[in-house]
């Protein structure tokens, strides 16, 4: 099928592509074991963080160990509907967040995330693999 072919590693993807989903309209009392049984169907899933301040809840970042699971997740997932409410899945635009990275705006808003959903060392990670950049020892 194309779907098999088109999961060839060579395979170009996207760049907006990412590890990192995000999530929007999530019912606010879902469970991290319903999230891993919707999301873990498509893949392992590293990490799942659900949303819980008041700005937050609804959402969640899910990291799957595997790019094209991810990419799977979010062609499916996208429109699922889950107690009446119809799921928003999203690529998690870190690389836009960094191209911005100069603005002390885009910085604070980064920290504020990473600090919300406590996913510092993932997002480090991604950074280093999409900018080819890691940090120098001094």
């Amino acid at each position: 099928t194309m779907a098999m072919a088109a999961r060839g590693r060579g395979g170009k993807l996207p760049p907006e592509v990412n590890r990192i989903l995000y999530i929007k309209n999530l019912p606010y009392k879902i469970t991290g074991e319903e999230m891993y049984d919707i999301f873990g169907k498509f893949g392992a899933v590293r990490q799942i963080r659900i949303g819980n301040t008041a700005e937050t809840r609804g959402t969640a970042f899910v990291i799957y160990e595997d790019i094209f699971d991810a990419k799977n997740a979010c062609e499916h997932l996208s429109g699922f509907n889950v107690s009446n409410r119809y799921l928003v899945v999203l690529y998690y635009q870190a690389t836009k967040a960094w191209k911005r990275m100069d603005t002390e705006k885009a910085k604070e808003k980064l920290e504020e995330v990473k600090e919300r959903y406590g996913i510092g060392g993932d997002i480090e990670r991604e950074k280093e693999k999409m900018l080819g950049y890691t940090p120098r020892r001094t």
